[in-house]
Formats: structure tokens, C-alpha cells, sequence
């Protein structure tokens, strides 16, 4: 596969997941309305989903260390299409949340083998620059998935924002089918042997450098995830924004997150992983500072919200390219497993806080901007500690 190729694959199979919580953020208001949900059934559509995409990676990533990437990525997606599909007609809550939670699973071996490609390809430091090409694709998705799910939301209900999310499924896997050869050199036959695979968790689990990398990488996701899952309920009925307004709000996002892929790249020639991983942290620590100064001073306003968390998506695309990249590095012949607990650990963060939040939205801002003041902390601390230990530092 031509590099242009690789890269549009890893904006797709990343995007993949932005397309599937982003897209119909919009419409959770309107979908909660329309089942008489509570707020912690309605926040159940994106935890289970979450959760079950985190817990699938345990299983996908060893499949396609045995396997190889295509046939586990073929597979996943045909299973995400379906319930994809299947989620649009969904006939009330609970049945909803059941094909949330199958199209999460499906989808964690395209995010899972999309990782893994990135170390089955490329050495750990030019992994961090092709992840974060990709990632810059996928900021292009969540600027155009943002505002289109509003809008399909609006004209039509939030049946249409999910069926667009099939679509996009079913576009992706005709794709992976027709254009994507396989990466693995040599797939390992002991893979899964419980006996191989638990000593490979076990390494993988005592690496420093995953551990750093890794814990950076959930910790920038969980400033993420707790502004995604709380900011359609903020803005919309506590700011009063119309979902077309909310989406510009996180099309804004979206797009500072992709000049933070490129400022990655450019630290990296210049620097290293370790200095730009910790310069990423005093722009992530700087912006969470300011949001929750603000809503404890009283400010509570749009921008006050949005306009800080535009500086923590500059961070955000810093902390995610070296966090993946960084942590499937030491493991050439594990990548699959890797990149696996690197998700999985990831994304049972997302589920607690997804949790807490359906507990805890309380009609402010609080949660929101407090929450993501909690993760820029966390981010500083990895970014100035235990990645300047343990990270790789050369620069290309």
C-alpha cells in the first residue's frame, strides 16, 4: 500500500470512532425525549458502547496477532455495518443500548488493528508521525460529522444521525475489502495459547515505556471524553445553544485538534517525543486552568467553555499521536496485544466516566469544566514525569 493509502486508512478506522460517538451527540437530547429515558439510560448509549469497544480489543488484538490485521478487520467491520444498521430501527432504550454495545465491540478491531499497523509499518518515533497524520484525518471527520449530525437531527430525527453512522460503516468496509493487503510479516501461531498470551500481558503490563505512554494517552482521552459526553447537555439545555449551534461549538474543537497533529509532527523533527510530549503538557495543563478558573469565578458562558478547551485539542493532538504510537513501540511482535490493553484501559476510564457523569450533570457547568481541569492536571504530571523517564527521545 502507497503511504497515502495507510494514512487514509488510519483517518477512516480512527475516525470510525469519532463518527460513532460524535455524530449523534447532537441528537441525544432529542433521542432521550423520544424514549422518556432517564439521564443515565441516555448516557447508557455511549458507556456500554465504550465499554464493550474497550473490553473487545482483549480478544481482537491477540485474534489479529494470530490471524493478521485484514481478516480481523473484515470481520469487525461487517459485524459493526450490521448493528449499525440494526441500531437505526431500534424499537426503544434498552434495545438501542443492546446494538450500542455490539457496534462498539465490532468497532474495536478497526481502531485496535488501525494502531497496529501503525507498529507492524513504521518505528516507533515515525509511528508517532504516520498516527499523527492520521489523526489529522480523523479531525477532518469530526468537523464534518459534527455539524452534519446536527442537521440530519434536525430535518429528520436522531434515527438519521445513526443511520449516517451506517453508511459511513458500510463505506469503510468496502474499502478495507477492496484496497487494504495485509501488514503482519509473520502472524504468531502461539498467540493464543493462554499460556503465551498471559506472558505477553504480563510483559506488556511491566513495560515502563507502555505504562507512560499509555497512561498519557487515557488520561488526554479522559479530558476528552468527559467534555463529549457532558457538552451536548451544557451547551443545549443549560447555555440554551440550538443543536446546529452546538455542533459549531465542537466543529471549533475539531478544528484546532488537527493544527495540533501538525504541531506534533513539527516538535518531533525538532525535538524528540520526550520535549514535545512535555510541551504538549503545559499547553493541555494552561487551558484547564483557564476553563475551570472561569466557571469557579462564575463565568458561564460559551466561550468561557469552548475557547479553553480549543487550547486543550491543541495538546490533545500532541498526547494522543506519542501516546498510541508510544506505547505499541517496545512490542514489533506483540502490536495487536499491545494495542489492545492500550485501548481497553482507555476506554473503562470512558465507562466510569460516563458513570459519574449520569450521576453527577446537575444543571451547571461544573462537572464539565471541572472534570476536564482534573485530566489537565493528570496530563502534566505524565507528560513531565514518567514519559521523561521512560519515553523514547530521539528526534528524527
Amino acid at each position: 500500500m502507497s503511504q497515502g493509502l495507510v494514512v487514509l486508512m488510519l483517518a477512516l478506522l480512527l475516525g470510525l470512532q469519532a463518527i460513532t460517538t460524535d455524530l449523534y451527540l447532537p441528537a441525544l437530547p432529542m433521542l432521550r425525549a423520544s424514549f422518556n429515558a432517564t439521564m443515565g439510560q441516555a448516557q447508557m448509549t455511549l458507556t456500554a458502547l465504550l465499554l464493550a469497544f474497550g473490553v473487545s480489543q482483549l480478544f481482537w488484538g491477540p485474534l489479529s496477532d494470530r490471524f493478521g490485521r485484514r481478516p480481523i478487520l473484515l470481520i469487525g467491520m461487517a459485524v459493526y455495518v450490521v448493528a449499525s444498521a440494526a441500531s437505526v430501527v431500534a424499537s426503544s432504550m434498552t434495545v438501542l443500548i443492546v446494538f450500542r454495545t455490539l457496534q462498539g465491540a465490532a468497532m474495536g478491531a478497526a481502531v485496535m488493528c488501525a494502531r497496529a499497523v501503525v507498529r507492524d509499518l513504521y518505528t516507533p518515533v515515525e509511528g508517532a508521525k504516520a498516527m499523527s497524520r492520521g489523526l489529522s484525518g480523523l479531525g477532518l471527520i469530526a468537523c464534518l460529522g459534527v455539524p452534519l449530525g446536527a442537521a440530519l437531527s434536525t430535518w429528520w430525527g436522531w434515527r438519521a444521525s445513526l443511520a449516517a453512522v451506517a453508511l459511513f460503516g458500510g463505506a469503510t468496509l468496502a474499502l478495507v475489502a477492496l484496497r487494504f493487503h495485509e501488514t503482519l510479516r509473520e502472524p504468531n501461531p502461539r498467540a493464543l495459547q493462554i499460556g503465551v498470551l498471559t506472558n505477553t500481558w504480563r510483559e506488556i503490563l511491566q513495560n515502563p515505556t507502555f505504562r507512560a505512554f499509555s497512561f498519557l494517552s487515557i488520561c488526554s482521552y479522559g479530558g476528552l471524553f468527559t467534555y463529549l459526553a457532558a457538552s451536548s447537555f451544557v451547551y443545549i439545555q443549560v447555555l440554551g445553544l440550538s443543536p446546529n449551534a452546538y455542533s459549531l461549538v465542537l466543529v471549533a474543537s475539531a478544528l484546532t485538534y488537527i493544527p495540533g497533529t501538525f504541531m506534533c509532527r513539527r516538535l518531533l523533527l525538532r525535538f524528540g517525543v520526550r520535549k514535545t510530549v512535555a510541551i504538549g503538557g503545559v499547553i493541555t495543563l494552561a487551558s484547564g486552568t483557564v476553563m475551570g478558573l472561569l466557571a469557579i469565578a462564575g463565568i458561564h458562558t460559551v466561550w468561557a467553555l469552548m475557547l479553553p478547551f480549543c487550547g486543550y485539542m491543541l495538546g490533545h493532538g500532541i498526547h494522543q499521536a506519542c501516546g498510541q504510537s508510544g506505547a505499541v513501540g517496545p512490542f514489533p511482535q506483540a502490536a495487536g496485544a499491545a494495542a489492545a490493553l492500550n485501548g481497553f484501559m482507555m476506554m473503562v476510564v470512558a465507562f466510569l466516566i460516563g458513570g459519574w457523569l449520569g450521576q453527577n450533570l446537575n444543571g451547571t457547568v461544573y462537572p464539565m469544566a471541572l472534570g476536564v481541569w482534573f485530566w489537565t492536571v493528570l496530563i502534566a504530571l505524565l507528560a513531565w514525569t514518567l514519559v521523561q523517564r521512560h519515553g523514547a527521545s530521539t528526534a528524527v
